[in-house]
């Protein structure tokens, strides 16, 4: 008796762990094929064009389904971007100031005399001409060009002075020009570099609605006496000239 239920007792543990491990395997379902992705090159790549050396594929399981093919494919067909090619910036260039260029009244100029901070400084030529330095005192510069203002300026200090002077004489700022006749606003204006005409005009606003746009005078003074010409818009203006814009009568 006791053998039979001992039989009995077995043959019900061998049918629940059958059954069991039947209820699991109903769960479970087959892992489809496996695709490989292969990774795009990382940014520093693409902007530096280092050599690309690829890593080990990742693996992405697919269930079988159609999502992830199409996923996998879409990755596939991409490129990466072009690296973007910047060019260098360009530099405006720098004024060029005229070095035949003569001195008046009017002119500032930065005298350096290197070594001797007590004479490098700015000055101005004024009414008469010339400039007023310490030690050697008035300097004549109306006339001179800044190279021939600075060997003056050299040979004074010599004299007595300094035993071997070295000076440099640069121009700060212009003496100013005078635009008159018909403009928005006539007047004495401070000169700019490569000044024309045309630019003298849009300083003083522009041409009045009376204004003979054909017939601009300019007078430019020059050592040996005033020059007075009817000259057209695109003509240099220099320091100290003076613009008049005639008027039309109909």
């Amino acid at each position: 008796m006791r053998v039979l239920r001992a039989f009995r007792w077995s043959i019900l543990t061998v049918s629940l762990a059958a059954s069991a491990a039947l209820t699991l395997g109903g769960c479970m379902q087959t892992t489809g094929p496996v695709a490989y992705v292969q990774p795009r090159p990382d940014l520093d790549t693409m902007a530096y064009g280092s050599p690309y050396s690829a890593p080990h594929p990742v693996a992405v399981a697919n269930s079988g389904g159609g999502a992830i093919d199409a996923l996998t494919n879409s990755f596939a067909s991409m490129s990466a971007p072009l690296p973007v090619a910047y060019g260098e910036p360009v530099m405006a260039a720098p004024i060029r100031y005229d070095t035949s260029y003569h001195l008046d009244a009017g002119d500032k100029l930065r005298v350096v005399v290197y070594g001797q901070e007590g004479l490098t400084n700015s000055y101005a030529i004024d009414a008469g001409g010339s400039i007023t330095m310490p030690l050697i005192g008035a300097v004549p510069a109306r006339g001179r060009t800044t190279a021939g203002l600075a060997g003056e300026i050299g040979a004074r200090l010599r004299n007595g002075y300094i035993r071997e002077p070295s000076v440099a004489v640069e121009i700060e700022s212009y003496r100013p020009f005078f635009i008159l006749g018909e403009v928005a606003a006539p007047g004495q204006y401070p000169y700019v570099p490569n000044m024309t005409v045309e630019s003298a005009v849009a300083i003083a606003g522009g041409f009045s609605p009376r204004a003979k746009r054909d017939m601009v005078t300019v007078t430019h003074a020059e050592a040996g006496g005033a020059m007075r010409a009817v000259v057209p818009l695109g003509t240099p203006v220099s320091p100290g000239d003076t613009v008049f814009v005639g008027e039309r009568w109909f």
